[in-house]
């Protein structure tokens, strides 16, 4: 199940925009570290020799393809054929591993010797970390002070597998602090440096590149639905924070008339109490982290702090092509709140013996808002596993179970 990416009707044009948003709006200075990268990837991006590296590691390292596996005790629940793609499953144990292989062989070609990364939940920390302890390269990462304290099993892993991890003390000390400080860097380091952005988010080529990278997932499901029911799916679901998850599953779907994507922001403690991440229900175009897309901001266009459970999630802005396929109808974006989360965590659990990650079980638990889906054939993307979340989970449900 060899995988080279395609062009899709939805590609941004050559400056990066998708309809009016992404784009590059960064300092002079970084501008030519980017056009470097641009040129760079545009060489590889359909490179049969460069794609050969990529999927001989995915599949001998990462352990590709990830199954897709029909969920029973879900789906005897629902009524409904419910299929999980297993991102968990893969080696560092979510979806982020896929994108930081094929960026860190893009950065060996380049000839740098050193990667950063920001990370929130720790997932792509983690995965950054990984390939660059295979790859004999340098590496840094970037993670809010807040996230270091909730996720300090991956802290660990980070420093375990050679990195340098610097806690970010400013703003909300969550992930968009985490990449203000890990671009701030990159600035001054462009010439040794190449930076792993973990989301599909970000100045031109990020956003396109990322989405390339994870667009596998949603080339192995569609094979692999084909073969289970000899049909495409009713529906795709995948949850969203800066978005590359999402992306990755519903690439190779949007443009099947008769397959509905749908992505799921982090409803918080309620749209209504302001403390969420739901950038497209609520925010409204704005630039961030070198971007134009949505972004939750006050009426001055100050950056409102976001919220979720999930530090995976908890990020005030998504990535622009999110936004251009909300604008365009192409994709269905709605939100689950932490306790909806927090009660498909358990679900999941328990009706399958699959501890999900608090990013996935926000879209497990979207299963159950849903209405008349008896009969449908649904994907999943369970996108990391919740070994990470353990301590967290612990005190959340402390008396409860």
């Amino acid at each position: 199940m060899n995988y080279i990416p395609t062009a899709f009707g939805f590609d941004p044009d050559e400056r990066g925009h998708f309809g009016k948003f992404g784009g590059r709006f960064v300092p002079e200075t970084l501008m030519p570290a980017l056009l470097e990268l641009d040129e760079a990837y545009k060489a590889v991006r359909f490179d049969s020799g460069f794609w050969d590296e990529v999927n001989d590691l995915l599949h001998e390292y990462v352990g590709r393809p990830s199954p897709l596996y029909l969920a029973e005790g879900l789906g005897d629940e629902l009524g409904a054929n419910i299929y999980l793609k297993r991102e968990d499953l893969n080696h560092t144990g979510a979806h982020k591993v896929n994108n930081t292989i094929a960026q860190g062989l893009l950065a060996k070609r380049m000839g740098k010797r050193r990667v950063i990364a920001e990370t929130g939940a720790g997932q792509h920390g983690v995965a950054t970390a990984t390939i660059a302890a295979l790859m004999g390269l340098e590496c840094e990462i970037f993670m809010g002070a807040k996230d270091v304290q909730r996720q300090e099993l991956n802290v660990f892993r980070m420093k375990l597998l050679g990195a340098k991890v610097h806690a970010v003390e400013s703003g909300s000390r969550t992930l968009k602090d985490a990449m203000n400080d890990a671009i701030r860097h990159w600035v001054t380091h462009a010439r040794d440096t190449f930076y792993i952005i973990g989301t599909a988010a970000g100045p031109h080529p990020y956003p396109l590149m990322v989405r390339d990278f994870q667009a596998i997932i949603s080339h192995e499901a569609k094979q692999q639905i084909l073969q289970k029911e000899q049909r495409i799916p009713d529906y795709v679901l995948a949850c969203i924070g800066g978005g590359s998850n999402a992306l990755g599953m519903f690439a190779h779907f949007i443009e099947e008339e008769t397959t509905q994507c749908i992505g799921i922001e982090a409803g918080g403690r309620g749209l209504a109490s302001g403390q969420h991440g739901a950038s497209l229900a609520l925010g409204r175009p704005g630039i961030l982290h070198g971007q134009l897309s949505y972004l939750l901001q006050t009426d001055e266009g100050q950056i409102n702090e976001a919220y979720s459970i999930s530090a995976g999630l908890d990020y005030p802005g998504i990535g622009p092509e999110h936004s251009y396929l909300m604008e365009q109808g192409k994709v269905v974006y709605d939100s689950v709140t932490d306790d909806e989360a927090m009660d498909a965590f358990v679900w999941l659990s328990r009706a399958e013996g699959i501890v999900p990650a608090f990013e996935s079980a926000h879209a497990i638990a979207y299963l159950r808002k849903m209405p008349d889906i008896r009969d449908k054939t649904i994907i999943v993307s369970l996108s990391g596993r919740g070994d990470k979340d353990m301590v967290q989970a612990m005190d959340i449900l402390k008396g409860k179970l």
